[in-house]
């Protein structure tokens, strides 16, 4: 049992090393893709992937090769690591908690409006610098073309992502036929609808809901694999406290196993019991 935990620890190590390649590779080939509209996961996920890749890489050389330093580095690192997925995971939670879609009568589609989401994601969705970056990623992935050959029964019967439904028309509720003459109040969005391709909804709040709606989705899986990457990482963390252990005994010179007290502070009745054998002995 002296080196289970250190080819345990150096076996997962290299698992996760490995493991740490598609992740770099997959947030490289988001950053350089001009069709995914995943900024938000962009950086995080290189971050994650290089930390990742940094720390199993010290980790399998400390337990490989009894480096108690780098040993040390790892356990430091993936503490601050363990705390840091945690908390992201509960703000994950808190911020994607509020949203959802709306039914529409007569619709398999839903439709979604931006104040039913948290203000943390409303404020950045509103943001011109953002949105300008999102809109230009929503126009070059070709989402609403799709619609464009669609008939009115396909309105009827097909579904939509939330972004086709938020971006790609007018809310469902607009009234276009003699609706001023009437003189009726309609959604701010059905004023901001324009036919034009380049144009469509998508300077609508229903477009803005309709992207959180997206990012809430993912971030609720990623809060789920979070919650997985912790328990993970609890339990590495415990068997790398185990193997910090062993190499730093490694690197004494005392087997394992051995009494290595060099001095031991006598028990309080010690030197009475020595001063009573030491008058008995000189009595007899």
């Amino acid at each position: 049992m002296y080196r289970f935990s250190n080819t345990v620890i150096g076996f997962l190590n290299l698992f996760t090393l490995l493991a740490s390649i598609p992740i770099i590779g997959g947030g490289l080939w988001m950053a350089r893709s001009s069709t995914t509209c995943e900024s938000f996961l962009q950086t995080p996920l290189l971050v994650v992937g290089f930390v990742v890749l940094i720390v199993s890489l010290a980790g399998f050389i400390g337990a490989c090769f009894h480096v108690a330093w780098a040993l040390w580095v790892y356990l430091v690192v993936m503490l601050f690591l363990t705390a840091t997925l945690m908390g992201l995971t509960v703000f994950g939670f808190v911020v994607t908690g509020p949203g959802g879609g709306v039914e529409v009568p007569g619709r398999v589609y839903k439709e979604y409006h931006l104040e039913k989401y948290s203000p943390w994601l409303t404020n950045r969705i509103k943001d011109p610098r953002y949105w300008s970056t999102i809109r230009s990623c929503i126009l070059g992935s070709k989402t609403c073309a799709k619609l464009a050959l669609w008939t009115p029964l396909d309105y009827l019967e097909k579904d939509m992502t939330p972004i086709q439904s938020g971006c790609c028309k007018p809310p469902t509720a607009c009234n276009y036929n003699n609706v001023m003459a009437a003189g009726l109040a309609q959604d701010p969005d059905c004023y901001r609808w324009n036919n034009a391709p380049n144009l469509l909804c998508y300077e609508c709040d229903s477009c803005k809901a309709g992207v959180l709606e997206d990012i809430r989705t993912d971030w609720h899986k990623l809060s789920v694999l979070n919650i997985v990457m912790l328990v993970f990482l609890i339990g590495i963390y415990s068997i790398g406290c185990c193997a910090f252990q062993n190499t730093k005994r490694a690197e004494t010179d005392y087997p394992y196993g051995e009494n290595r007290m060099k001095l031991v502070r006598p028990r309080w009745d010690y030197y009475w019991w020595r001063w009573w054998h030491d008058k008995r002995h000189q009595l007899y």
